[in-house]
């Protein structure tokens, strides 16, 4: 049986693992950028994590001809207005790194004295010219009033989930895999691919 080839478009090797473990292998031909060569510059001008992610799964089926995915995620915080939302990845870039970052985000939430939050994800899966689905999920908790946890990447040794006692940080990857904001859209991604191929 021909497995059905599918691109994961991003160069984030975190997030490409996560990813992995939801597609089933057996039917699924899983094409990473680094085999087939970098892609041209991209410009991610959306103002919802929703644009942002179909820009990026159209530009790459247009690039490669292939069918992708592509997610678009980000941690929102009320306290500060739903920042850093869309911008997570370069909020933590303009204050030096996700350490800095996360202990900027501690300092403003402490402050506030209000620590709710939540990570939104979206996945954009686009697999014929003209035909574009996406699936989204949001995961509310609140933000730890300190640093827990090696495990994980980013934000996770902050972020508490809704329903755990443990940061995104101290968990286990099958454990965020159960919690997490892209293993709940990943299912509902693969729900709807095992639907086409």
């Amino acid at each position: 049986m021909k497995k059905y080839s599918l691109l994961i478009f991003t160069s984030n090797k975190n997030k490409i693992s996560e990813i992995k473990k939801f597609l089933p292998k057996n039917k699924i031909n899983i094409i990473l950028l680094k085999n087939i060569g970098k892609s041209s510059k991209l410009k991610e001008n959306g103002k919802t994590f929703k644009e942002n992610a179909m820009i990026k799964s159209k530009h790459a089926f247009k690039l490669f001809q292939v069918p992708c995915i592509a997610e678009d995620s980000g941690l929102c915080i009320e306290s500060m207005d739903g920042k850093p939302g869309i911008k997570s990845n370069r909020y933590q870039k303009k204050l030096g790194g996700y350490k800095k970052a996360n202990e900027k985000i501690i300092t403003i939430t402490t402050k506030q004295n209000n620590f709710n939050a939540h990570f939104n994800s979206v996945i954009s899966f686009t697999y014929k010219k003209n035909k574009t689905v996406t699936f989204e999920s949001f995961v509310r908790g609140k933000i730890n009033n300190k640093l827990l946890g090696k495990k994980g990447f980013g934000y996770d040794p902050i972020f508490i989930p809704k329903g755990s006692l443990k940061t995104y940080g101290q968990m286990f990857k099958w454990e965020k895999n159960k919690y997490s904001h892209r293993g709940k859209t990943l299912n509902k991604f693969i729900k709807y691919l095992k639907r086409i191929i």
